[in-house]
């Protein structure tokens, strides 16, 4: 994708030449422009990849018709989780509720993947568990995060080759901070290998937005 594309009055220009005279080809746009087939290459190849032209060998360019919304929306359905997923931490079941709240502020994150000695996914801890389990007089050095952590079936789940957006609306409609990619081995068992979180979706959405 072209960083922080915005068209040229050449671009432009161009944008305006196919939407009156497409389907037209490169040699008929340079004429109308006075210039080379070379010279013109470059703004064409940026006007296709960026999706305001469809091109069509022996045919010609079109005009997409489409508005710098509509693209970003079409490309949003088209990024998957692997491409923005971030390294997940994880603790162990049997690790007391005060080492974990140590490991989520010196990692900086808001969830903690829990897994068990076979480094399967069993439960995840939020920065809400832990707040809620610090409060009162119980001893946090004695008491295992498995005691308070949220278990499967109700942990939010992804691949890596699953649609980014619909990972994003998981986060919104189930009001959590990350969702673990996961991996399925043949007993069935989840590895965790990634995760995806509210900041990795903005980032994306950033991305997105200064390629348009």
């Amino acid at each position: 994708m072209v960083s922080k594309m915005e068209l040229n009055n050449r671009q432009e220009h161009i944008l305006q030449i196919v939407k009156d005279n497409g389907p037209i080809t490169g040699e008929q746009i340079a004429e109308r422009l006075n210039l080379t087939r070379a010279t013109l290459r470059p703004d064409l190849a940026i006007l296709t990849m960026a999706g305001y032209l469809d091109a069509r060998p022996r045919v010609g360019y079109f005009y997409s018709g489409k508005t710098g919304t509509q693209l970003l929306t079409e490309n949003l359905k088209k990024i998957l989780v692997r491409n923005y997923q971030s390294i997940p931490v994880v603790v162990n079941e049997n690790v007391s509720v005060y080492d974990a709240i140590v490991t989520m502020f010196l990692e900086d994150v808001g969830t903690l993947f829990v897994i068990d000695e076979h480094t399967h996914l069993v439960g995840v801890l939020s920065r809400k568990d832990l707040l809620r389990a610090s409060i009162g007089k119980q001893e946090l050095n004695s008491i295992p995060v498995n005691i308070i952590m949220t278990r499967m079936p109700n942990i939010t789940t992804c691949e890596k080759d699953d649609l980014l957006i619909d990972v994003a609306k998981s986060l919104i409609e189930k009001q959590i901070d990350a969702v673990p990619v996961v991996n399925m081995t043949e007993n069935g068992d989840l590895e965790v290998t990634g995760r995806i979180t509210k900041t990795n979706v903005t980032k994306a959405f950033v991305a997105l937005a200064e390629d348009l």
